[in-house]
């Protein structure tokens, strides 16, 4: 049973919310407060992690810094205003989705299952590549362990980081544009989140660095252009 932890300091919103999730198999666990939250984070194994943005202590922006850190957690973000500033901001710490208030219960169910099965899924095979690992020029991608290695330097990525590199990587030299990529990676509200991929391949480009291995072609999208070798 996947685990869940809500940090929102509205008391009232924890114990509906747990007994909606236990309806789908899930056990959800709530802090009200930041530090609360990381302690929890720090000491249980937890598969996910839903952010208010309005939170005392810290915002939900700088708790999702914090907990970035640590860990490559799936993250939720939950904002008052929902406003396309707000999910650019938090994209750029490192969530994986968002959901403005009010909400309803199933979508922030949904939005946790599929971040929840993005994470099991295995990239499509590739025609002569192994399923399992995907090996480059400085750089070897392993689906089974979701291990990446740059220049033998393990490189740590966010869930929504790993998906892109695997699914650039399993077809090398192939353009896929902001809309191919969304809609295999995240699969709804598309239109939302154009810019989301930007953000996510900017993340990822820093991350590889010295590496320059991911290509923009202007007005088409994003390809891993990388010659097959020893990799790591």
């Amino acid at each position: 049973m996947p685990r869940i932890l809500l940090i929102d300091d509205d008391e009232h919103l924890a114990a509906p919310l747990a007994t909606y999730f236990a309806r789908f198999d899930c056990a959800l666990d709530s802090a009200t407060r930041p530090s609360e939250g990381l302690a929890k984070l720090r000491s249980v194994r937890y598969d996910a992690a839903i952010l208010d943005v309005m939170l005392p202590e810290m915002d939900g922006f700088a708790l999702c810094r914090q907990i970035r850190s640590e860990s490559d957690i799936p993250i939720v973000m939950l904002t008052a205003r929902g406003e396309v500033m707000d999910r650019v901001v938090g994209l750029e710490l490192g969530a994986d989705d968002y959901l403005p208030k009010p909400f309803e219960p199933r979508e922030l169910v949904a939005r946790v299952q599929t971040i929840l099965r993005r994470q099991r899924a295995r990239p499509a095979e590739p025609s002569g590549a192994s399923a399992q690992r995907h090996v480059f020029a400085g750089l070897a991608i392993d689906l089974d362990r979701r291990e990446v290695l740059r220049q033998g330097v393990r490189v740590e990525l966010t869930g929504t980081e790993f998906e892109l590199l695997a699914l650039l990587a399993a077809e090398p030299g192939k353009v896929f544009s902001r809309d191919d990529i969304l809609n295999r990676l995240r699969g709804h509200e598309a239109d939302l989140y154009t810019r989301a991929v930007d953000i996510v391949v900017s993340r990822l480009r820093k991350k590889l660095e010295p590496l320059d291995c991911i290509k923009t072609l202007r007005n088409a999208g994003y390809t891993l252009a990388v010659a097959r070798g020893e990799g790591a």
